[in-house]
Parts: structure tokens; C-alpha cells; sequence
């Protein structure tokens, strides 16, 4: 890293203490764009990247809601609308208790960069709030929605700032938000995506992004004259993510044979697929967050309080959350013949893990380009509603399966273009970059 980007980050971490997960997505773009800021002097004169890791806007909130027991409950609410230059912010609301600052800036950070990919018209932005939903009546979850609108309602709009679901906001959650901003405003506009498919939602959003990751691996292993036929795959999470690449990956003739919860993970030898993976749609209704369910209910091993990554296959993809592969899981499916991980989560690799990986040679992509399924079909469901068309389900997925292959070829060209032929990782990071940063200069001083 050159004495500009260590500068730089230094500053970073002294304006944003007790933010170690932005810090580290600050610093995985910035050992890739050193490559760039030596052939672009000018990048570093309008002080692009300075600006880049500033929100634009941040904005916090106080959340009262009621429960049914009578109680008034506070929580906090927010909202990072983190860079605008190449359309209105898009990116996720997440509820859970581990909801703070750092983490959103980390994902609104990374949502800059991704959208960019997509190629389209999406800023960057995220937000949130420390409500846990998990063990909430649907009228608690209802008086907490429409206590949150009514605060978020005024800072958001179809052409400023368009959020969806994340961790913790589904289909439920969305339908809430939804309503109340609908009684707020008095209009019926697609100010929230993810919507349900009766009133302006769009079809296979919830397996997007796990579709969009399959594609983006597939890709990949065609680089090396091969594909999913015959792969065994390690799954994490069982949620959206990993349910929709359990889908895909079965479909294009892999074996998926872990999914992984807080409690463990489940080693299905036959494989997770047909009735096993309608399965996994119960276990995240259930509301309990966990996976021995599924091992109890067919009759697989249970790994109490392990990640699946001591298992021996050919493909991982990490679908769960942030930081979720560790130095010494990397070197176990470095050692166990692993040719290939496909980030479906965002950030689920440390930095540590990633210099295994890199080491290695094995194919790696960081989440901001295999993750990038979810919000480009996101960007498909904003241009329905604006049409006030929808697509079918081969349409849909026809699209998706072009956007991703299309975030493949940029990133593997721009590495190549910039002397890193097969970095995955810097070519998202600089692609990403590029057309966000030409874009501000393009705007002038904002």
C-alpha cells in the first residue's frame, strides 16, 4: 500500500473509532486502487477517494414503538445514504440487534461499489435498526415498521434514495414499510423493492442474489474449462442467499452438501436438493435461527458450533454474513482441494483469509461482485414499477444471468488491463471505482 492510501486509511480510522468492519472494506479497495491513483493523478487532486468515504448524508433516528404487552420499546433507527453520483442511493434496511454505524457504513461502502457493477443507474446507500423481529408478534413487527417510516419516509423517494431487505427484512417487513409510507405520502410509488409480487414486487427477487452468485462461480469455473457438474458445494447461512444457491447450484448439476446456522452446521452426503430445500424455507419461518432442525428432520450430521469449512469440496460459498472465513478456515479448504469460493454474503472473509486464498491461486470473488444478484434484480423491480410492467420469471432470470456474467468479464478484464490477471478483487474493486469516481468528477465539487 503507498504512503497516500496508508495516510489515508490511518485518517479513516481515526474519524471512525470502534468501526473495524469499515475500516477493513476500506482497506481492501484501497490496496486495490493504488494500481489505478499511480496512471490517474487526478483521481487523487479532487481528493475522489477522501470524498468516496464520506457518507453523504447520515441519519439517525429514535424508534418508539408499543408491544403487546403494553410497554413503550426504543430503538434506534438509521439510514447511510453513502454516494449518489450515478443514480439514487439503493441498498438494504437490516434488523438486528448487532445493527450499528460501522457495520452500515461497511455495507453502504461496499453497496457503492457493487451497484457500480450492475451497471445500473443505483448509488449506494444502507440502513437499519437494532430491532430483532426474531420472537416479535406480526403487530409488534407492524407498530415497529410503521414507527420507523414514519421518521425514514422524509428522507427517501423513487428518485432519491429507494431502500429494500436485508438481514432481518423480508417480505413481511417490507409489506409494512410499504403501507405506511403509502399513507405518508399518498401515493403508490416503487420507493422500496422487494415488494410482494400483488402490488409492484418483482419475480425471483428473493432468490436473486443466490442465483446471481451461482452465475458469477459458474463463470468462473469456465475460466477453467469446467462447471458446477459433478461439484460438491459448501453452503453457510440457510437463508434468501443460501436458499436461492441451493436452487441454482442444483439446478446447473452441483451437490450442495452443507447449509450452517448459529448453532452449527448440518453434512448432508446425498445432497440438499428437491423437498431438503423447501426445507430451508421452513427453518427461516420457524424464527428459531438454527439448523439441527434439519438434521434432525432428515437424518444427517449436526456439527455443533463449527463453520462448514472443514468439509471437502469443490466449491464454497459463504452466503451468512461478514467475517464468517477465518485464516484457518481458508488454509483447511486450501488443504482439502477447494478450487473455487464465491462470496454470497457481504465481507464473509477477513483479510487474513484472503491472502490464503490469493496465495493459493484458487479462484476467489470478493461479494461486491458475486453478491451483486440481489440488488440488480432490485434495479430490474425499480425499472417494472417505473413501467408499470412486469417481467415473467424466464425474463427475470434471463436478465440476471447476463448482468452477472457481464460483472464477471469486467472484473477479469480490468484486472487484466491493470496487471493483475485472475485478481478478482482488484478488478471489482477498480471497476467499481472508475465509474463512480468519473462520475463525480464529472459533477464538479459535491
Amino acid at each position: 500500500m503507498t504512503e497516500y492510501s496508508q495516510k489515508l486509511l490511518a485518517d479513516v480510522k481515526a474519524k471512525n473509532p470502534s468501526e473495524p468492519e469499515f475500516h477493513q472494506a476500506v482497506e481492501e479497495v484501497l490496496e486495490s486502487l493504488d494500481l489505478v491513483l499511480q496512471k490517474h493523478p487526478e483521481y487523487r487532486s479532487a481528493k475522489i477517494l477522501e470524498r468516496m468515504v464520506e457518507p453523504e448524508r447520515v441519519i439517525m433516528f429514535r424508534v418508539p414503538w408499543q408491544d403487546d404487552q403494553g410497554n413503550i420499546q426504543i430503538n434506534r433507527g438509521f439510514r447511510i445514504e453513502m454516494n449518489s453520483a450515478i443514480g439514487p442511493y439503493k441498498g438494504g434496511l437490516r434488523f438486528h440487534p448487532s445493527v450499528n454505524l460501522g457495520i452500515l457504513k461497511f455495507l453502504a461502502f461496499e453497496q457503492v461499489f457493487k451497484n457500480s457493477l450492475t451497471t445500473l443507474p443505483m448509488g449506494g446507500g444502507k440502513g437499519g435498526s437494532d430491532f430483532d423481529p426474531k420472537g416479535k408478534s406480526d403487530n409488534e413487527v407492524m407498530r415497529f415498521c410503521q414507527s420507523f417510516m414514519t421518521e425514514l419516509f422524509r428522507h427517501i423517494g423513487p428518485n432519491t434514495d429507494v431502500p429494500a431487505g436485508d438481514i432481518g427484512v423480508g417480505g413481511r417487513e417490507i409489506g409494512f414499510l410499504f403501507g405506511q409510507y403509502k399513507r405518508l405520502k399518498n401515493e403508490f410509488t416503487g420507493v422500496l423493492t422487494g415488494k410482494g409480487l400483488n402490488w409492484g414486487g418483482s419475480l425471483i427477487r428473493p432468490e436473486a442474489t443466490g442465483y446471481g452468485a451461482t452465475y458469477f462461480a459458474q463463470s468462473m469455473l469456465q475460466t477453467k474449462g469446467q462447471d458446477f457438474a459433478g461439484k460438491r458445494v459448501a453452503i453457510s447461512g440457510f437463508g434468501n442467499v443460501a436458499w436461492g444457491a441451493a436452487l441454482k447450484v442444483t439446478e446447473l448439476g452441483g451437490k450442495v452438501v452443507t447449509i450452517s446456522g448459529p448453532d452449527g452446521f448440518v453434512y448432508d452426503e446425498a445432497g440438499i436438493a428437491g423437498e431438503k430445500i423447501d426445507y430451508m424455507l421452513k427453518l427461516r419461518a420457524s424464527g428459531n435461527d438454527r439448523v439441527k432442525d434439519y438434521a434432525d428432520e432428515f437424518k444427517v450430521p449436526f456439527h455443533a458450533g463449527k463453520r462448514p469449512w472443514i468439509t471437502k469440496v469443490d466449491v464454497a460459498m459463504p452466503c451468512a454474513t461478514q467475517n464468517e472465513i477465518w485464516e484457518e478456515d481458508a488454509k483447511e479448504l486450501v488443504k482439502n482441494g477447494c478450487l473455487c469460493v464465491c462470496e454470497g454474503a457481504n465481507m464473509p472473509t477477513t483479510m487474513e483469509a484472503l491472502k490464503v486464498f490469493q496465495e493459493a491461486g484458487i479462484l476467489f470473488s470478493p461479494g461486491k461482485a458475486s453478491n451483486a444478484g440481489g440488488v440488480a434484480t432490485s434495479g430490474l423491480e425499480m425499472s417494472q414499477n417505473s413501467m408499470r410492467y412486469n417481467w415473467s420469471t424466464q425474463e427475470v432470470d434471463q436478465k440476471l444471468h447476463t448482468i452477472m456474467k457481464d460483472i464477471h468479464d469486467t472484473c477479469l478484464n480490468t484486472a487484466a488491463m491493470y496487471g493483475t490477471p485472475g485478481n478478482y478483487v482488484n478488478g471489482a474493486n477498480i471497476a467499481g471505482f472508475l465509474k463512480v469516481a468519473n462520475s463525480m468528477l464529472d459533477q464538479g465539487l459535491v
